[in-house]
């Protein structure tokens, strides 16, 4: 599904450039529940929004669901972090003053049709996580660990190939890290692909297989 070929990225800053991703290598089936571990400033943020389709490599190709990323252009790159990614934040990312059910559909709002059934998808998808009793609540009447489970089902809303989350624990207490780990690997059993970059061992090692990034490139695989 998802395939990194020598990607390199590099950022320039007058005549000084600064090298972030250094030939980085990998591929993720189909299916697969993968965690990519790298400490802070080692070119996981530059990485996460390659893979996310929101910048564009230097060098090296990747090749999403058969897809050369490096040939299409925006509308085409917008359209498939619409329709094919689903992003789950650290940050959760929620509008303040929208319900959880409204922050769910969201994502339909910028699609090219509006489903007539978007309501029932998304209060199955917001009962799925365990919020049916919080359907209406706002973020700001929710916990962390609630907000989070909210920004999971607002990814599942438009069924994408991948489930893309950047430190999705980062926020939360020790339980609700917990349990919003065991929604990934309820979601993963369910056949989804999940790719979690994490700098958190623990998390890391819900996954399937963890790739370890260090230097801009990739140290080591570890098969769980």
């Amino acid at each position: 599904m998802i395939e990194f070929n020598d990607i390199t990225k590099f950022f320039t800053s007058g005549i000084v450039r600064t090298d972030v991703l250094n030939g980085v290598t990998f591929k993720v089936n189909k299916g697969e529940f993968a965690a990519i571990m790298a400490p802070s400033g080692t070119g996981k943020t530059t990485l996460l929004n390659v893979l996310g389709c929101l910048m564009k490599a230097s060098g090296g190709s990747y090749l999403f669901e058969g897809q050369d990323i490096e040939t299409l252009n925006d509308d085409q790159l917008s359209e498939i972090r619409n329709k094919k990614i689903g992003f789950v934040f650290q940050t959760f990312n929620l509008l303040e003053r929208t319900s959880a059910l409204d922050n769910v559909l969201l994502p339909l709002v910028y699609s090219d049709v509006y489903p007539a059934d978007a309501e029932k998808k998304a209060g199955r998808l917001i009962e799925s996580v365990g919020l049916k009793d919080r359907i209406n609540y706002k973020p700001n009447e929710l916990s962390g660990g609630q907000q989070q489970r909210v920004a999971i089902a607002r990814a599942l809303i438009n069924d994408p190939s991948v489930i893309l989350a950047d430190e999705p624990t980062g926020n939360l207490d020790s339980n609700s890290a917990k349990e919003i780990m065991e929604i990934f690997r309820i979601l993963h059993k369910e056949g989804r692909t999940i790719i979690i970059v994490t700098h958190d061992i623990n998390v890391a090692r819900s996954s399937d297989r963890i790739i370890y990034l260090k230097d801009g490139k990739v140290e080591k695989e570890e098969v769980l």
